[in-house]
């Protein structure tokens, strides 16, 4: 447990600002509303430290999945789905989803923002948010209107490039997609090259960009390994923070200003429910005593699905094999040594977006693996091979978070209705037709010698396609929406982020998206929490 003062004594500790959850948007909290040490600042995060070799190391990402520093949520059996019961890891370490991600730096479309805006989040339009991506942003090529240069958050090209991923770009253009070297500039649609959190061969969270330059601040104070079970309230005021410690000590803070949840979609809404902050009726039904009914809490929950479609290669060309015995040991060398090489990738080197309707913005989003992959309880197929994965942006399914029970260990209950709309399983459908079709095309072709999945024997029918989808989808780990930002009853938010019916309690996480970006989250929480203290600062006590 890391920590400049430690709890104790008889009164609890006093600080201005309690930031709970010590993730993407935590880390850029505890940076800005710490600046200038006028503010006593206390960030909790439930989880470790994130100072790991695996996490350092980009191409490793995919080993702190399931350890002790990500959660393992898994929603109940989904019938959509075929009765499967879907997983979605979070971060759980400093840093939280930017420790344990893919690195992916997408905002989504300016259409998106404009979508919110139009749904009663006044000042959350594209033009409105666009300053404060800049202002996170420290692009190492792009400038201009759409970019930020001089921002703690590092945004590079990525540093290595894998033969197959290059292969997948020109297949794309063979099969008619335009070349887009800026997702995040005037256009989304078309293929590419992803840009990466990442820079000198090392990943950049937010732990490693926001919070170590302000960990030398006297002024504030990060604990790990300290888990919230309980917002503390006086009549409607938000004032302190219950927490259990490493040692399983019971600690509670006061907040003099205000609470910040940056738990996530998953966990911040949780938090409010075992506070009394949430639907009236599931409280009760819990025996939980009730501070502020909001029937929004944990609904509208959202994510991303994909769905994979496997080539097998030709020859022994893929990243397979590449974590062990001389490879592994050789690859660990030049990274240790010179930072370079093939464990500077983020394994998604590749990717784009595909426009399906005409409307100019994409409906599908390519995540693609030079090895194959299977999820966290299917393992992948045998041999080498590419994995393409079509995602749907736009989900019209809803799920709900709710709890399990009144105790703070036990993880939430939650549904994600995954493709119970029949426009979802349709979209992902669409993607699958076009990964076998990039497959055929040559530069692909040249390289793959089958389809391993869906498989030959799967036909192009849509009653084939769609049964295959629902056996196969994944979710894409970007749950959000579940404490939506809105103006109307059942908003749990308002546009300054502050919960309504309280006082000194706000949320700055991607569960107050009302609906989610076309693309990665990550990028899109940074501005959420870069905006979080824009608005303590021009409205302190959140009154």
């Amino acid at each position: 447990m890391m920590t400049k003062r430690d709890g104790g004594g008889a009164a609890p500790e006093i600080f201005d600002y309690v930031i709970v959850g010590g993730g993407s948007a935590g880390c850029v909290l505890a940076n800005r509303l710490s600046e200038g040490g006028a503010n006593r600042v206390l960030l909790l995060e439930a989880g470790p430290h994130d100072r790991l070799l695996s996490i350092r190391m980009p191409a490793a990402f995919v080993r702190v999945l399931g350890s002790r520093r990500t959660w393992l949520y898994g929603t109940e059996p989904e019938p959509g789905a075929k009765g499967r019961s879907l997983h979605v890891p979070q971060g759980r370490t400093l840093g939280g989803g930017s420790s344990v991600n893919a690195m992916v730096y997408i905002r989504g479309d300016a259409a998106d923002y404009d979508g919110w805006r139009d749904l009663g989040c006044r000042g959350w339009g594209f033009d409105e948010v666009l300053p404060f991506f800049r202002k996170a942003e420290g692009n190492a090529r792009l400038a201009g209107r759409f970019h930020g240069t001089e921002g703690p958050l590092r945004v590079t090209d990525t540093p290595y490039r894998h033969p197959l991923s290059a292969a997948f770009v020109r297949a794309a253009q063979e099969d008619g997609a335009r070349y887009n070297h800026d997702f995040n500039g005037e256009s989304q649609i078309g293929i590419g090259f992803y840009q990466v959190t990442a820079f000198d061969g090392e990943r950049g969270s937010t732990a490693r960009t926001y919070l170590r330059p302000a960990e030398r601040r006297a002024n504030l104070t990060v604990r790990t390994d300290a888990l919230a079970t309980r917002i503390l309230f006086t009549d409607k005021r938000a004032e302190g923070v219950a927490y259990r410690d490493a040692r399983g000590r019971m600690v509670e803070v006061k907040a003099a200003g205000e609470i910040i949840l940056t738990a996530g979609a998953l966990a911040t809404p949780k938090l409010l429910m075992l506070s009394g902050v949430g639907p009236a009726d599931h409280l009760k039904a819990h025996g939980i005593a009730l501070v502020q009914a909001l029937e929004g809490v944990g609904g509208n929950y959202q994510d991303h699905l994909e769905v994979p479609v496997i080539g097998r290669t030709r020859e022994a060309i893929s990243l397979l094999g590449a974590d062990r015995g001389f490879r592994a040991l050789a690859h660990g060398l030049q990274w240790l040594l010179f930072r370079s090489g093939l464990l500077t990738s983020n394994l998604v080197e590749s990717g784009g977006f595909w426009d399906l309707d005409g409307d100019g913005r994409a409906d599908l989003q390519f995540h693609v693996l030079p090895l194959i992959v299977g999820d966290i309880d299917r393992a992948p197929l045998p041999g080498h091979g590419i994995s393409l994965n079509p995602c749907f942006l736009a989900p019209k399914s809803r799920g709900r978070i709710q709890l399990r029970s009144a105790r703070a260990d036990d993880p939430p209950h939650f549904h994600g209705h995954y493709l119970e709309r029949e426009e979802d399983v349709a979209t992902l459908i669409a993607g699958v037709r076009i990964a076998r079709r990039l497959l055929k095309a040559p530069s692909l072709a040249r390289l793959v010698d089958c389809e391993l999945l869906p498989g030959g024997n799967i036909a192009e029918d849509a009653g084939a396609l769609g049964d295959y989808v629902r056996s196969y989808a994944k979710t894409v780990y970007h749950p959000a929406g579940t404490c939506r930002m809105g103006e109307d009853a059942g908003a749990v938010v308002d546009p300054e982020l502050r919960v309504r019916g309280l006082t000194g309690l706000r949320i700055a996480d991607a569960s107050i998206m009302p609906v989610l970006p076309r693309g990665n989250t990550n990028a899109p929480t940074i501005m959420i929490a870069e905006r979080a203290a824009d608005f303590i600062a021009r409205s302190p006590g959140g009154e």
